[in-house]
Formats: structure tokens, C-alpha cells, sequence
């Protein structure tokens, strides 16, 4: 059973938004509530081309001009206890959606530091200062929804992906805070009664997306003249996600907390869910290729004589990263309703025409 909370005329905190997922789940709150309060956070670090996060950040106010709900951008970390505490203090949030993280799976190899002071300590902060809202016999934190990660499955060879599999045994560091993040939410959950559902995100993309995703720095490269790597000689299957998809279920899940109940020891029963939010739908990373290329050859990102061959290379497998993603989303689908539907081609062309209206089309 889920427990439903009109977000209308809420005041909900949205951390890791002018980032691509936090800040496409704002354009939508403001669009579609009747009032209200939406705070973002973000530290705008320069893992990738801050000015992107600029860009949405721009999109994002704009779009709060034309709507009734209030919005508020703050700049600062998640791992900024003080921050955290003073902003819970103001605000009182009724709903929380944790989505700043330090992503990307090949980066955390490298700068461990970075991934335990966002995804660990961070969290920990929004986990404590969610307890604390409680205090004094206040309302509190109605819903915790976090990001997690189809990385946590590591290199399951059962497919497809279920929450109900066994995942202690990650690939990567960053897999391995996404899923201390479900471990550390169910503990807080249990201990302190707080509605958490953790949503495990399969590569997301689309339009002003992350420039480390595949699509985005491969079509740089290929507009660039460069070549692009395909790993494991193409034999990868990925369960794409279009963001739109994405933030329709996000949204869904913020209407729908787990219901707090006592157990037969007279405890909570840990309000506390993890969904897979996945297209169900692995599409072969070959074919993908070939669809980008065809999308941006469409949208004139890419001249019409381009030579692909020349422009790609098959490689072996790279560190951290495994063949196969794909969710099962029948729990998505029982409990809200809701499955991703919009397919590859629809998605890359809708990022082929932002790409060329935001980098230029080709000159060649």
C-alpha cells in the first residue's frame, strides 16, 4: 500500500538540480503544480562543462517566472552538514528528492574522494537531517525519494535486472555508494519511520544530458572529425532510458510513499521501497550507434557524405563496466502504474535537434 501525497502547494527539496535529471524533474513541477514551494541544490562542480548546468539553471528560472510555484536555487553541497541542517530549519521540506551525486562509473576508479563525500556523507546528511524533521512531534518529511543506480547489479548474469536479486557484488565504487545509499535509507527507515524509495536509474540520456554519457561524447567526437571507442567490440546490450520516462516515474513515486505500519513486535515495518526505472527494452549498443549516427546525420549535426567507418573502432571491455543492463519494471508498473515507453529512435532524435540548436550544425 502506498500512502498519497498531493504535492500541490508543498514545499519540496530537489537536490542535484540544475543537474540533467533534477533539473528536467523541476521544469516539470513547475509546469504542473498549482503552488507551492521548490528549492534546488547543487554545487555546480566541474565534473563536466559547467555551463550546461548554467543552461538548465536558465531554463529552470524562466520557467519559474511563468508559474505559481515559488522556486529557490541554492548553490552548495549535500555534504555541507550546516548547509543541510539551515535549510531542513527554514524550510521544513514535506518532500525530499536526493538526485546530486557524484556519477559516472569509470570517474570513480580515479577520484575515490570525490564519490564517499557526495554519495556517502551527503546522504548521510539528508538521511539526518529527514530524522530530525521529526523533532518536537513536527510533520516532517512526508517522502524520501533518492537516486540509485542499475550499477548496483554489478555483473549479474540473471536478466532481467529484479529488485529481489541479490546485489553484494559491485563492479565500481560508485556502485557500491549507490548501494550503501539503499542500505543507509532502509536502516532510517526502520529506525526512524521514514517513507524512502530508492529508484534505480538505467542510462538515462536525452537532450542537454551529461557529457560523459555515450551518446553525447561520442557525438562531440564524431562532430569533432574524432573516432569513437565502441567497448567490447559492440557486444553490449543497454537498457536506455529517455529522461522524459525518467521523470514521469520519479514523479509518480513522489505521490506514493510506503505506508508506515507497526509489525508484530509493536516496531515500524520499514517504510521503504527501491523500484527499477528502466525502458525494459535492452537495445544492442551496435544498433544504437547506428541510430545516433542516422539522428544526427537528419538533424545536420554531421554532413550528409560523413564516412562512419572511417570515424570507429572496436575496443575490448574497459574497467567498472559490464555487458549487460536491463530492468524489470513490473514493480514500477504494479504499484504506479507506470512503464517507460519512449524508444531510442524518438529519444536521439530529440536530442540531435538540441544538440545542433545548442552546439550548431555542421558547416561542411
Amino acid at each position: 500500500m502506498k500512502t498519497p501525497i498531493d504535492l500541490n502547494n508543498k514545499t519540496i527539496l530537489v537536490t542535484g538540480c540544475p543537474g540533467f535529471i533534477g533539473a528536467n524533474l523541476v521544469l516539470r513541477l513547475l509546469k504542473e503544480l498549482s503552488g507551492g514551494t521548490v528549492v534546488s541544490l547543487d554545487n555546480m562542480n566541474d565534473y563536466y562543462d559547467p555551463k550546461l548546468k548554467e543552461y538548465r539553471l536558465s531554463l529552470v528560472e524562466a520557467a519559474a517566472k511563468e508559474s505559481p510555484v515559488k522556486h529557490v536555487f541554492v548553490k552548495g553541497s549535500i555534504a555541507d552538514k550546516a548547509l543541510i541542517d539551515k535549510l531542513f530549519a527554514e524550510y521544513k521540506f514535506d518532500v525530499v528528492v536526493n538526485l546530486a551525486a557524484q556519477a559516472g562509473v569509470r570517474y570513480s576508479i580515479d577520484h575515490p574522494d570525490v564519490y564517499i563525500e557526495s554519495n556517502i556523507i551527503g546522504f548521510y546528511n539528508i538521511l539526518e537531517a529527514c530524522r530530525h524533521s521529526y523533532d518536537n512531534g513536527a510533520k516532517g518529511v512526508e517522502h524520501l525519494v533518492y537516486a540509485s543506480s542499475s550499477s548496483v547489479y554489478g555483473g549479474n548474469k540473471k536478466v532481467p535486472f529484479s529488485t529481489d536479486d541479490k546485489v553484494d557484488n559491485p563492479v565500481s565504487l560508485y556502485a557500491a555508494t549507490k548501494k550503501s545509499n539503499e542500505l543507509l535509507a532502509h536502516s532510517y527507515s526502520k529506525l526512524y519511520n521514514i517513507p524512502s524509495t530508492g529508484l534505480r536509474f538505467f542510462t538515462v540520456y536525452g537532450p542537454a544530458g551529461r557529457p560523459d554519457m555515450f551518446y553525447f561524447s561520442a557525438t562531440q567526437k564524431l562532430a569533432a572529425g574524432g573516432t569513437i571507442k565502441i567497448f567490447n567490440y559492440g557486444n553490449m546490450k543497454r537498457d536506455f532510458t529517455y529522461v522524459d520516462d525518467i521523470v514521469e516515474g520519479i514523479l509518480r513515486v513522489m505521490k506514493g510513499a510506503p505506508e508506515k505500519k507497526n509489525g508484530e513486535d509493536g516496531l515500524p515495518v520499514p517504510p521503504y521501497a527501491v523500484y527499477n526505472i528502466g525502458g525494459g527494452q535492452p537495445e544492442n549498443l551496435l544498433d544504437y550507434v547506428a541510430t545516433l549516427q542516422e539522428e544526427l546525420l537528419r538533424a545536420e549535426v554531421l554532413p550528409a557524405d560523413y564516412d562512419f567507418e572511417a570515424h570507429r573502432e572496436l575496443v575490448g571491455m574497459q574497467a567498472g563496466d559490464v555487458p549487460v543492463t536491463y530492468a524489470d519494471s513490473e514493480a514500477l508498473e504494479r504499484d504506479y502504474g507506470f512503464t517507460p515507453k519512449i524508444g531510442i529512435r524518438e529519444g536521439l532524435g530529440k536530442f540531435a535537434d538540441w544538440y545542433a540548436s545548442y552546439y550548431g550544425k555542421s558547416t561542411k
